[in-house]
């Protein structure tokens, strides 16, 4: 792929750019048609959660797997079957008839994801053998990962004001028609030229390791660690975990390279990406809610008012390679951690009427650090990593992001579900059925509202809304918190020498992100 000409490289870029979009805009453009799925599907509080995160669980349990695929049978061969099989899950999903069908087509949805995100990096990886190229690359695929998930709710709403919640999904399929056609075209093959033998074992065990533990929390933070299968479900996963470890320690060729995390540069992209999306997904899932059934927004004026974290986004993305070849790949990860805490962290003070102008400096601020976090991550990830192995370091940056979106959209969606029941007052001569109901989340209580004499619906609205207010607040300090953590953790990881040949800061002559001198 060395001889390609510039053109065709750039030209295969924009093929990439569009699949990295479609999957990142998939994970978040759910997210305000959540009032409308309660509507109509009637989910209790636990299936709506699943409905938000089951992409993203499935998508990170397998993307290592499927990373370690791509190297073997072919990228582009992974790439264009997976965006496919997207197109066909994107159908079930968008006529799913019941919660549990919706469930299982984003599942589904999340395993064609998995064969898209890692096959668009590693390409990268081969289409761009330049450092500097590389990193501008890298830049504009950070900037349509981040964009495409902060452009969700704008696309969504745009859609949900004028058709029901499944055109949500139906907008995937033109998309992914253009990508078949011109992905083939375009997108030049490439595989690791001596592969070895794709472990089942392996894969059975990185998929319980991570979805084991993720459900446990999820559980934990919903219903509290008393039921039994929460301590039985993070033990196994655990367990599994640490089996996949020694197995790939002892494979001659492993699912996964496990000793890339004794690089610090590896450990720290990883270990970022995945925290400062534990802390963003959860409050863009509950925020998109606050907008809509606490502000009273329309859902296409609910996804503008998110527009400025898209631009954020895009400019924190395209601005990644400049930022690091000036600061530092220290300095710039763990200052952008610190920003994104302090624009979550905002929202831990908002209260019903707050000024948009708050809100909008928050989301503006977020998307900014975030497309540097995340764009930044990935090509330390790729630096740090042999060119053979791409598809499976690549698949370990992304695993972090789906992981961070996933466990987000579970611990601070828990974290608001728990306060807001706690602190509902259902209003005395209530129907049970119908308190009961109300309990369930906040969609659950407008709708319930609806059916009740406007002496009883308006004290239970007022109280569902503060309640879910003060949930909101704990979630955004929550996630400050976690977010400041990470940039103590990245600071501490990226301090002095991670290999021998490597620069301090991780920032060499040739790449903002790569080092020195490389002993490969």
């Amino acid at each position: 792929m060395n001889t390609l000409t510039a053109r065709q490289r750039w030209t295969g870029l924009a093929v990439l750019v569009l699949a990295v979009t479609v999957v990142a805009l998939d994970a978040t453009v759910l997210s305000l048609a959540i009032p409308s799925i309660s509507e109509t599907l009637r989910p209790s509080g636990t299936q709506l959660l699943w409905i938000g995160d089951s992409y993203s669980f499935v998508l990170a349990g397998l993307l290592v797997s499927m990373g370690a695929l791509s190297d073997r049978i072919g990228r582009k061969k992974l790439l264009l079957a997976g965006s496919a099989a997207f197109g066909a899950a994107s159908l079930l999903a968008a006529y799913a008839p019941s919660p549990g069908w919706l469930i299982l087509a984003r599942a589904l949805l999340g395993v064609a994801g998995a064969t898209i995100m890692p096959s668009t990096l590693s390409l990268i990886r081969g289409l761009f053998p330049d450092d500097r190229e590389r990193a501008t690359a890298i830049g504009i695929w950070g900037a349509a990962a981040t964009a495409g998930a902060a452009l969700g709710p704008v696309v969504g709403g745009v859609l949900l004001e004028h058709f029901w919640w499944g055109s949500v999904f139906l907008m995937n399929i033109p998309v992914l028609l253009l990508l078949l056609v011109s992905g083939a075209w375009l997108l030049p093959e490439s595989k690791d030229p001596k592969p070895g033998r794709w472990d089942l074992l392996s894969v059975l065990l990185s998929l319980a390791g991570v979805i084991g533990p993720v459900y446990a929390i999820k559980e934990a933070a919903a219903h509290g660690v008393d039921r039994w299968d929460v301590p039985v479900t993070f033990l196994a996963g655990g367990a599994a975990l640490f089996l996949f470890v020694r197995r790939q320690l002892r494979l001659e060729t492993p699912l996964l390279d496990v000793r890339l995390f004794r690089d610090r540069r590896f450990t720290a992209a990883v270990s970022a990406s995945l925290i400062s999306l534990v802390g963003l997904s959860g409050v863009i899932f509950v925020v998109s809610q606050y907008l809509q059934l606490v502000r009273g927004y329309q859902p296409l004026q609910a996804g503008l008012a998110e527009l400025p974290a898209f631009a954020g986004s895009v400019a924190g993305g395209l601005l990644t390679a400049r930022i690091a070849r000036r600061f530092g790949a220290r300095k710039s990860l763990t200052v952008c951690l610190l920003a994104m805490g302090l624009g979550v962290g905002a929202l831990g003070w908002l209260e019903q009427d707050t000024t948009y102008l708050v809100l909008a400096a928050s989301f503006l601020l977020t998307g900014t650090a975030e497309g540097v976090v995340y764009t930044l991550g990935a090509d330390l990830v790729l630096s740090a990593a042999p060119a053979d192995k791409a598809g499976a370091a690549s698949a370990v940056s992304e695993t972090a992001y789906e992981l961070g979106t996933a466990l987000g959209i579970a611990l601070v969606g828990s974290v608001v579900g728990s306060i807001y029941a706690n602190g509902l007052a259902v209003p005395a001569g209530t129907d049970p059925a119908a308190a009961a109901t109300a309990g369930e989340s906040l969609g659950s209580a407008v709708e319930t509202a609806q059916g009740l004499p406007a002496e009883l619906a308006q004290p239970l609205l007022a109280s569902a809304r503060t309640a879910f207010v003060h949930g909101m607040n704990s979630a955004g300090l929550l996630a400050a918190a976690l977010l400041a953590g990470a940039a103590v953790m990245t600071w501490r990881l990226l301090r002095g020498r991670s290999t021998p040949a490597a620069d301090p800061e991780g920032v060499g002559t040739e790449s903002p992100v790569r080092p020195k001198a490389d002993a490969r």
